[in-house]
């Protein structure tokens, strides 16, 4: 097997690389991005240059390397996207179209790519949010993971690609910095809380959203790329989660491990997004298709995310 990581600078592929590299071997993974390694590890085996905007230089990565197994993470995301949603277009739907197009011509034969619980909006259900439901996304974001749904089931159909993706709740990492989410102020309320500074929140004190640490989410991806394919009903964009819990609850657990610690409500636009998006996710199918269990809630996802980011911060 030999994979090739597309955007793994990012905030799942600079922790999903070297889980990768483990598993199958540190040259038989390789990591691309448009930036450059943010950590010695992921300089621990080969890492390329790739902008995903340029069809010739994927298949060149492909052909050059061997490649037959693609996880495709490079996006533009949510909050970030509505400043210039012609490049996240572009990046978001382009990129994919790119990926899949060089895959079918250079005989790749799995993809992960991952959606997101963007693709829901304001008429879906906010309380176990089915599997099967209403997709209307109000942001330039959840509008490409919608499309690139489709897209994704298209080339497996048209195609016979073996093409698997979930729908990502918030994402919480202690190894890179928020990268333009919505959901970032997860990870920008542990940051200065570290610092020992007063955090703004852009989203209300009772705003609750599905979230997931950075480590069940790797999990998720290398067990449903490991799944039989005979097992999946969903492949394409299967719900899942962790947690859900409010901004006020995460205050209030940085709170246990950092008593002094100060958090003002100051919602902005970034709230109107994440008032479209559900409160809690039923992730049913993907329980019992192939295997998915978190294995972190709220408490220890926290306490383990205060322990590791005081190791790396100054």
């Amino acid at each position: 097997m030999k994979i090739l990581v597309i955007g793994a600078a990012g905030q799942i592929g600079s922790e999903l690389t070297p889980e990768l590299r483990r598993r199958y071997g540190n040259e038989n993974v390789i990591g691309a991005d448009i930036r450059p390694p943010p950590s010695p590890e992921l300089e621990e085996g080969p890492f390329i240059h790739l902008d995903v905007t340029k069809r010739e230089d994927l298949e060149r990565a492909l052909f050059t390397h061997n490649i037959d197994t693609i996880y495709h993470l490079a996006a533009v995301l949510s909050a970030k996207g509505e400043r210039d949603p012609v490049f996240t277009w572009e990046v978001n739907l382009g990129g994919l179209w790119n990926a899949l197009e060089a895959a079918r011509c250079n005989g790749v034969k799995r993809i992960f790519w991952p959606s997101s619980i963007a693709v829901f909006g304001p008429r879906t259900p906010k309380e176990a949010t089915p599997q099967e439901t209403i997709l209307d996304p109000t942001t330039i974001y959840g509008v490409t993971k919608v499309a690139g749904e489709h897209l994704c089931a298209y080339y497996r159909r048209r195609y016979g690609l073996d093409i698997r993706g979930v729908r990502y709740p918030g994402i919480i990492s202690s190894r890179t910095l928020p990268g333009g989410g919505t959901t970032d102020y997860a990870v920008e309320m542990f940051h200065a809380a570290l610092r020992g500074e007063e955090y703004t929140c852009f989203v209300e004190e009772d705003t609750v959203l599905p979230m997931m640490y950075i480590k069940d989410a790797i999990e998720a991806a290398i067990r449903l790329m490991e799944a039989p394919a005979e097992r999946l009903r969903y492949p394409v964009n299967y719900n899942v989660t962790a947690m859900s819990f409010s901004a006020g609850e995460l205050a209030d657990e940085i709170r246990r491990y950092i008593p002094g610690f100060r958090c003002r409500f100051v919602p902005d636009y970034r709230q109107e997004i994440a008032a479209t998006w559900p409160r809690t996710i039923d992730d049913a199918p993907a329980r019992e298709d192939w295997g998915w269990a978190p294995r972190y809630d709220l408490s220890s996802m926290v306490e383990e995310m205060i322990r590791e980011l005081r190791k790396h911060l100054p």
